[in-house]
């Protein structure tokens, strides 16, 4: 994932088990909600629910790990410890498990019955949090957790660890420049923990930089688009780099709940809300074209999302 050297043997159990399986996620292009665009103007949606643990949170969760690993933060029975929306402990839990390695993570305790039954069935341990306080407030119990058992947990603060935009600076970045034959023009993804945007938007700053890159961001403060970040009311990530990002577009949450069920009804991709707000930008963006090949990132597949209701309406 990065260009650090595996060192330690259990790093390298971790290489053998998971690292050709983390990345390397397809392109499937984006056809029947796209016919109202030119022929000159492609979409491509990467297709990350192909991962391990089905998100694209395997890639900065493997670096993550394999860092912890290779600097022995986790010798002595140390537990991994980080706060998530539900993706990134997923990550975490599916390539820890292997390993034998605990892992404990403080999440909002509306988080979706899907992802919850997902952490417990890996045997993650979980704190559950204020769900009026969202990840920002799951943040605050897990460094509150660390700092007060600091010998018990190994804190990973995804949202600060550089580990994280480094994993797609390395591998997402790389993949959409080949994948695309160099004929890409716009990178459009979500912004969360902004380690994608950050990381493939610094690659391609250096490698393509003719590459427009759009961040995606929830419209309101209040929102149901989990994952995302309404930035302006938001902690800010101390891994983003706002320099990489060329145009900011806001979504509103039922946008990108229409968009979910013209996904699943018309392309059969079964995404999920980031994923599906990720796909209001990209075709808001190429509706503005007269030329390009834009790809959008979908973060995870709709099947942890399924208990929402707005899947039954019309």
């Amino acid at each position: 994932m990065t260009a650090t050297l595996l060192t330690s043997p259990t790093s390298i159990q971790l290489a053998r088990t998971a690292m050709p399986r983390v990345g390397n996620t397809p392109l499937v292009r984006l056809e029947r909600i796209t016919t109202e665009l030119i022929d000159s103007v492609e979409i491509w949606a990467k297709a990350e629910w192909t991962n391990p643990s089905g998100s694209v949170k395997d890639r900065p969760a493997h670096a993550i790990l394999r860092q912890a690993l290779d600097r022995g933060a986790l010798d002595k029975g140390r537990i991994l410890l980080d706060s998530t929306s539900g993706n990134m402990g997923i990550s975490y839990a599916t390539l820890a498990a292997p390993l034998g390695l605990p892992v404990h993570l403080a999440l909002p305790a509306n988080a979706s019955a899907e992802r919850l039954a997902m952490l417990r069935a890996l045997g993650a341990q979980l704190t559950l949090t204020d769900p009026t306080e969202g990840s920002d407030g799951a943040r605050e119990v897990a460094a509150h957790m660390a700092a007060e058992q600091p010998d018990l947990f190994y804190y990973a603060d995804q949202y600060n660890h550089p580990a994280n935009w480094e994993s797609h600076f390395h591998t997402t970045g790389p993949e959409m420049l080949s994948q695309t034959k160099g004929r890409l023009t716009h990178f459009v993804a979500g912004l969360g923990t902004t380690g994608t945007v950050t990381g493939a938007g610094r690659f391609l700053r250096q490698h393509a930089p003719a590459v427009r890159i759009i961040g995606v961001q929830p419209a309101t403060p209040l929102h149901g688009l989990e994952g995302l970040k309404h930035l302006a009311t938001s902690p800010i990530p101390g891994i983003y780099d706002p320099t990489v990002v060329d145009q900011m577009i806001a979504v509103d949450t039922e946008e990108a709940y229409a968009m979910a069920r013209r996904l699943a009804r018309e392309e059969g991709l079964l995404v999920g809300v980031s994923a599906a707000a990720a796909a209001v930008a990209a075709l808001r963006l190429a509706a503005g074209l007269e030329r390009g090949v834009v790809v959008v990132l979908f973060p995870d597949s709709g099947l942890k999302y399924l208990s929402h209701e707005f899947w039954t309406r019309p």
